[in-house]
């Protein structure tokens, strides 16, 4: 007789435990794992795929080559399901759409949040709508959103644009808007500051993250906040967010009206969680700054020629950020930073491929003339 455990047939008698074993339990998603800090009840499907728990990881190479004297961790967001942070809050704002009984979600972006809401709206089986800026999307987001089935619709504007139409819609009561617009974007988002927590220990005593729409600013603050409220953090870091010079409205003190950047994930001229951004800075005592689309690039390209680490261009920014932070001293020596990356760099591999500053050397197919390349 065989009796079938987790899905695996066995014997009748149990067996030993596998050196495998422990694989068959996995992530279970940020919903399950910080559900006690999730508006969420009994009620609630939980849409996920296996989102979060991803890698904190010391840049030391980095630190050196920007001559700080600080421990910086990089929280590696491109690792999520769709190679992006937004997956942490659209886990969450979906699964209360289904909850609510909704059928349709809809977004406005420049690219990320449409990948992640496509997605996760195929795993609910709902129909998702995308709005585009045309002509502003890189080629990996779009790639993502097409083949997640989206319904995806390039408009003549940009992101702030899309994103007026979307709220207009979402107002008819007929779709589910799932931009950070939606509360529980949000919600779900504030799980990497638990996580960055939980990763180090203890709380950082800086954290720089780039800044477009403002939604994460605004989710780290809250989740810091939280667990700080109740003892699971032993304090509360300053946060330093970095816009694109081109696309810094909330360092200017006004709206953008057509915001410019290499870095289109913050290719954002009016900020939804403007409001909350400034609270955020103001009650961290942090600081918020713009860096020039030639000191983005140059993180760009550090950081991976440093540290082995691929991520898009808006990633770059707090890192071009923290690069002029450091030789200003504004880093105490032996102060723990983390920053966030928050997508993978081939979300944007066009990006790459012209800031490389290399191109694959074509020579014949023999041992010879590859010697003479590498100099052997």
């Amino acid at each position: 007789m065989t009796t079938v455990m987790n899905g695996i047939s066995s014997d009748s008698q149990p067996a030993s435990p596998s050196p495998d074993s422990k694989a068959l339990t996995q992530w279970p998603g940020v919903i399950s794992h910080y559900a006690r800090y999730l508006p969420i009840s009994e009620f609630t499907p939980i849409i996920t795929l296996n989102e979060g728990n991803t890698p904190l990881i010391r840049a030391d190479n980095f630190v050196e080559a920007c001559g700080g004297e600080f421990e910086l961790w990089l929280k590696y967001e491109g690792l999520n399901p769709t190679c992006s942070f937004k997956d942490r809050g659209m886990t969450l704002a979906v699964s209360k759409a289904r909850e609510r009984k909704a059928e349709i979600v809809i977004c406005a972006s420049t690219g990320n949040t449409s990948a992640s809401a496509a997605a996760y709206a195929a795993k609910a089986k709902m129909k998702c709508i995308v709005l585009l800026p045309h002509g502003n999307i890189a080629s990996g987001k779009l790639a993502q959103a097409l083949m997640y089935g989206a319904t995806t619709i390039s408009i003549n504007g940009n992101f702030d644009d899309a994103l007026r139409i979307v709220r207009e819609l979402g107002e008819t009561g007929q779709v589910e808007v799932v931009n950070s617009v939606n509360p529980f974007r949000i919600e779900g988002q504030k799980t990497a500051a638990f996580e960055i927590c939980d990763q180090l220990g203890r709380a950082p005593d800086f954290h720089f993250l780039p800044v477009g729409n403002a939604g994460n600013i605004t989710a780290y603050w809250q989740g810091y906040k939280e667990y700080y409220s109740v003892r699971k953090a032993d304090r509360l870091p300053r946060l330093f967010g970095f816009q694109a010079a081109g696309a810094a409205p909330i360092v200017e003190g006004h709206p953008i009206e057509k915001p410019e950047t290499v870095a289109s994930a913050i290719r954002i001229g009016n900020p939804a969680s403007w409001q909350g951004a400034n609270a955020a800075l103001n009650e961290s005592k942090g600081h918020i700054d713009k860096v020039s689309d030639s000191e983005i690039l140059a993180a760009y390209k550090l950081i991976a020629k440093t540290e082995g680490i691929f991520v898009e261009p808006a990633s770059a920014a707090p890192l071009a950020g923290l690069i002029r932070i450091a030789k200003a001293g504004m880093i105490p020596r032996g102060s723990v930073v983390t920053a966030i990356m928050t997508g993978h760099g081939l979300k944007d591999p066009d990006n790459a491929i012209k800031s490389a500053g290399f191109e694959p050397i074509i020579v014949a197919p023999i041992k010879e003339a590859v010697m003479k390349v590498i100099g052997l």
